[in-house]
């Protein structure tokens, strides 16, 4: 019986020839993830496990991103935490603010993630690295711990669905709006605990912001993780970025997969995510008079360099709708580099727009654009829970940059076809 992608990197990581769903394995980590929010909490159980180092500083990355540059003491003290211990165990990957960014955004442009690698991060959109036909995959603060201490993990090996795209988008459709599409179809569990899978011809047509965006999401549908095939794009990416040596694998002609979905991309239309789950997804041309309060266009799932020129190209010489908020905040200080000698950021603030430092702070409601009571955002990052963005009688729309600028413009859950 052969294996897909994701059972070949783990048998490889377990020291195995072969692994089969369901098996219980201890894998070799690549990598271990942290941020400002899940390491102080790592580092209480890493103390508790008598555990006095690391078992390499180089592997070991820890990003400050959720609450920086800090929102109150509360944060402050946090990655006061956070900074002392990669001091003190010499963490190479330490990225301060200033040369922070995003994690999942920061990461791959790094170069420390590259294809056949297994990554653990304490954050569930640790499933991103799968653009890069990486094995990624979040777990708690404990695991992170022991991953830090060991590095070594169990895992369960995971089932998979084979997702089988063909053809080529329409215009504006993004990756976005394909994830989306699928999270509808299958639902918020519909792979919980499985690999999901990406492979067909389709798959020449999306850009690696289009695959780390699709990735970044496979956790919306309850997936362990999200991975593409490693092609000629892939290769490109690494190349210009990595710091290490890589080794692609590709499923077995033979692979198990529970089921396999074949979806033809031009079919996809600009689609958003209705309040309260990521799969209760309708066309935007189905929208309906949705008034908005706030547009937010960045986070890890949406603000690398595509997100932002595609922003840019709607928003350019016109205006953000009276009385709404337009806010944009790059993945990385790179991108944010790359946005203003591009030209972007002039548009951005002349459009009314507020250009922020690279940041979680809007998407999980932490801060820089917490919604209040009965008011409602279309916004290009991952989950739209009660209470996600702010207050619980607050709405929050999933949607691709395309639509969000354009909703910006109008006020309403708009397609950049109407304007």
């Amino acid at each position: 019986m052969g294996m897909t992608m994701t059972q070949k990197i783990l048998a490889v990581h377990a020291g195995r020839e072969t692994v089969s769903a369901g098996e219980l394995i201890e894998a070799q980590l690549d990598l271990v993830l942290g941020n400002d929010v899940t390491t102080p909490v790592a580092l209480r159980e890493f103390e508790k496990m008598g555990a006095t180092e690391v078992f390499d500083r180089k592997k070991v990355v820890i990003v400050p991103d959720h609450f920086t540059p800090n929102k109150d003491i509360h944060s402050a003290e946090h990655c006061r935490q956070v900074r002392e211990f990669a001091v003190d165990q010499d963490i190479e990957n330490y990225f301060e603010v200033g040369e922070m960014g995003i994690e999942h955004a920061l990461l791959p442009e790094k170069g420390l993630v590259v294809p056949g690698d297994v990554v653990i991060g304490a954050d569930s959109h640790t499933c991103t690295y799968g653009a890069l036909g990486a094995f990624s995959t979040g777990v708690g603060s404990t695991d992170m711990a022991a991953g830090m201490a060991t590095g070594k993990t169990w895992f369960r090996v995971p089932e998979a669905q084979r997702f089988e795209l063909t053809g080529k988008m329409q215009p504006w459709v993004t990756g976005k709006d394909v994830i989306l599409h699928i999270i509808g179809m299958i639902g918020v569990d519909g792979a919980r605990y499985q690999s999901m899978e990406f492979t067909g011809d389709g798959i020449a047509n999306l850009g690696m912001d289009d695959r780390f965006t699709m990735a970044n999401m496979a956790i919306e549908a309850g997936a362990k993780n999200g991975i593409f095939p490693v092609d000629e794009k892939t290769q490109a990416y690494v190349k210009e970025h990595a710091v290490k040596p890589h080794r692609v694998y590709e499923a077995d002609k033979d692979a198990v997969y529970e089921k396999t979905h074949r979806i033809d991309l031009a079919t996809i239309p600009l689609t958003v995510a209705f309040p309260h789950l990521p799969d209760n997804t309708r066309p935007v041309a189905e929208a309906g008079d949705v008034k908005i309060d706030q547009v937010v266009i960045g986070s890890c799932t949406n603000g690398r360099m595509d997100d932002l020129r595609m922003a840019a190209k709607i928003l350019k010489g016109k205006k953000v709708a009276k009385n709404l908020r337009c806010i944009i905040f790059p993945g990385t200080q790179k991108i944010y580099l790359q946005a203003v000698r591009e030209g972007l950021v002039e548009i951005f603030v002349e459009a009314g727009a507020v250009f922020s430092t690279p940041t979680c702070g809007p998407c999980l409601g932490g801060h820089m654009g917490i919604l209040a009571k009965g008011e409602r955002a279309v916004a290009t990052t991952n989950r739209n829970f009660v209470g996600r963005m702010g207050h619980p009688e607050s709405e929050v729309y999933l949607a691709s940059p395309a639509v969000a600028a354009a909703s910006a413009l109008t006020g309403c859950i708009s397609s950049p076809e109407e304007l």
